[in-house]
């Protein structure tokens, strides 16, 4: 039982085989045993009891070891052995030997954690430059999948094959982890909460077994929390009780989801409050949620995360900016490499209230805005130009689901697209001379956010301006996004910004 080196992907993908002639293709009817402890191997084909165990993980690829091969029906020592495979202690065992049947029904199905999964293959076998290479259709009662796989007791070899058919960028999924996500089985749903200034967001993500992740609930409430904070230089209490109200629905809408854990944080409008604690302490009492505020830098550096596993950023220098209701995030690089990052205290609700710009303004009115935004991101002054601008937060994207016309928020459409400066000061214009109501009606603009997105439009403009870029790259993902990678593991999925 010589290891073996394999790589294996999952999902729809061109066949690079699909020139040629499979060498042998085999169908076949097989159970495979899977464990939300472990990702060994375990399946019966041919009323045999096939295990194989990773020994090694190298490079992106994993070294698998056949340890068991087994004929029906199994005795006790071959019983602890799938136990012990498969990370879970089974029920006793009251037989001396177990028909196929038996241990189905008596051992695997009444364990928790454990699943018989049926599963039909079509299997199409190559030989590409002396390693094995085969393309599945995988077929059960809860999906179906297609599985691409590469393996050789030459690791090096492996990596070759994969790369010369050009997946090297995919990742390596074994077959348990991939089966396990398509039937959901070990799945975690896990919330994060981003108390902003102006708005809540609202993100619940499931990691699959693959550590991928899938999105479940995705949206954002405009509260408000700022309201007058700028004036008074205090929480509102009307403004809490909204604020609180919501993140106490959410953190509700959670636990009916089954997360396991829930995150939250506060940003520039808790910052800045020094009655602060009268959410914090509201929130705990409420909704059992502890609401972390976080610093303008760890604000940055978690918007950033969030960007990094949607984009492709390249090498070049970089500035990635976040925009809010309080406060403004930057974050200065070179492809993954941190240069600097700081926070300023320019956001959408702030010069809203300062300004007048929730409604209708002169020409004159929105001059003076302008100047007072270039004042406060003079901290912008002097840095080069970088080569890539990449934007986000509400501002952001509901600028570019307007450019869009997207009468329904479409992150597909929105990440990754580019804003131009000429369509930002359209839209300047287009909101400065329009009510909140009159505002509401275009299509692509969240209602809610019709008081404040001439100040967040103001604020993009002249962050393009000081930076002197002519366009950015807009990211759907953000802060929220980081949090969720930050704390609860592995790579974010595309989803729905507000």
């Amino acid at each position: 039982m010589i290891p073996r080196w394999e790589w294996r992907t999952f999902g729809d993908s061109d066949d690079p085989f699909s020139a040629l002639e499979p060498e042998k293709v085999e169908e076949s009817d097989e159970v495979y045993l899977l464990s939300t402890a472990s990702d060994a191997s375990v399946k019966i084909r041919e009323s045999k009891l096939d295990i194989k165990l990773l020994q090694r993980v190298d490079d992106g690829l994993e070294q698998w070891k056949p340890v068991l091969k087994a004929a029906f029906p199994l005795g006790r020592d071959d019983v602890a052995a799938l136990f012990a495979a498969l990370g879970i202690d089974g029920p006793p065992v009251s037989r001396s030997e177990y028909t196929r049947e038996q241990m189905v029904e008596e051992l695997v199905e009444p364990t928790a954690g454990l699943l018989a999964l049926d599963v039909h293959k079509q299997r199409d076998h190559y030989t590409v430059r002396g390693c094995m290479a085969e393309v599945s259709e995988i077929r059960t009662g809860r999906g179906s999948l297609q599985t691409l796989a590469v393996e050789s007791e030459d690791a090096a070899g492996v990596i070759a094959v994969v790369r010369e058919l050009g997946l090297g960028e995919r990742p390596n999924v074994n077959m348990a982890r991939g089966l396990k996500t398509l039937v959901g089985l070990g799945a975690k749903r896990f919330a994060v909460i981003d108390v902003g200034t102006n708005s809540v967001k609202f993100h619940i993500g499931e990691r699959h077994a693959d550590g991928g992740w899938s999105t479940i609930v995705d949206r954002a409430e405009v509260t408000r929390l700022g309201e007058g904070l700028d004036e008074t230089g205090t929480l509102a209490e009307v403004a809490v009780e909204r604020t609180v109200t919501a993140i106490a629905a959410m953190a509700e809408e959670s636990r009916s989801n089954g997360v396991e854990a829930i995150a939250a944080v506060g940003t520039a409008g808790l910052r800045i409050a020094p009655n602060r604690a009268v959410l914090v302490d509201a929130v705990r009492e409420r909704a059992r949620v502890e609401v972390e505020v976080i610093s303008g830098e760890e604000e940055a550096r978690l918007a950033y995360l969030g960007v990094q596993s949607g984009l492709v950023l390249g090498s070049g220098s970089l500035v990635v900016f976040d925009t809010g209701g309080g406060s403004s995030q930057f974050t200065f690089g070179h492809g993954e490499e941190i240069d600097e990052r700081f926070s300023l205290n320019v956001g959408a609700a702030r010069f809203t209230e300062r300004y007048g710009l929730e409604g209708a303004v002169s020409v004159e009115t929105l001059g003076q805005a302008l100047d007072a935004i270039t004042a406060d991101l003079a901290r912008l002054d002097g840095h080069q130009v970088p080569d890539l601008l990449v934007g986000m937060g509400g501002a952001v994207t509901n600028l570019t689901a307007v450019q869009h016309a997207l009468a329904d928020y479409d992150p597909a459409v929105v990440q990754g697209a580019v804003l131009d400066i000429a369509e930002v000061e359209r839209q300047i214009e287009l909101y400065r001379t329009r009510t909140a109501d009159q505002r509401r009606e275009i299509v692509g603009l969240q209602p809610k956010r019709a008081e404040v997105i001439l100040a967040g439009a103001c604020i993009v403009r002249m962050v393009m301006t000081k930076l002197e870029r002519e366009s950015l790259t807009v990211s759907d993902r953000g802060l929220r996004h980081g949090l969720l990678l930050e704390r609860f593991g592995a790579t974010t999925s595309t989803t729905e910004g507000q």
